[in-house]
């Protein structure tokens, strides 16, 4: 899939390289209550056990954004189902040059928009901690509206949580 300035492709393992700044940098994985991986192996191993492993189990997960312009491995968007809460969550990474470009929006749109049709999905949410302004704002451009705080298993921190009905 294509959007006007990225490539939104499905995860390879041949990605962990550049895959491992986007779960080890700590200001791109602040809000996200997990620790930072410390080598490419484990950021292999988390491709392999998450997006890798939802394409398998449901036919969607977090995709690869690739910046048309450089061919640049940049981030990563879109849906993953949470077993815990039985709800699609969007969400998206990028490296810290890229935030502010509107990166997130265009493609968690683009991706969001291809649940719907493809997966027939009729509600998505976004779990963001409340200090992380930035994803609240993206949050709010997808249309998603504020609806409750939870705590996910595992999770230390609060979450609010967003959501949107889908039409088809």
């Amino acid at each position: 899939m294509q959007t006007e300035r990225l490539i939104l492709r499905p995860f390879t393992l041949d990605d962990a390289e550049e895959y491992f700044p986007l779960v080890s940098d700590p200001d791109i994985v602040r809000y996200t209550g997990e620790p930072p991986l410390a080598s490419v192996d484990e950021a292999r191993d988390l491709l392999l056990t998450r997006p890798l492993r939802d394409y398998a189990r449901h036919g969607f997960g977090r995709m690869a954004c690739i910046e048309k312009q450089t061919g640049r491995l940049i981030g990563f968007s879109g849906l993953k189902y949470l077993e815990q809460l039985g709800e699609v969550d969007v969400g998206y990474r990028f490296l810290p040059d890229c935030w502010g470009k509107g990166y997130a929006t265009e493609s968690a749109m683009a991706l969001m928009r291809q649940g719907v049709r493809e997966h027939g999905l009729q509600r998505i949410i976004g779990l963001v901690e409340p200090a992380n302004g930035a994803s609240v704002h993206v949050l709010k451009k997808l249309g998603l509206q504020f609806e409750r705080t939870t705590r996910l298993d595992g999770c230390a921190e609060d979450l609010d949580l967003y959501a949107i009905a889908t039409s088809r």
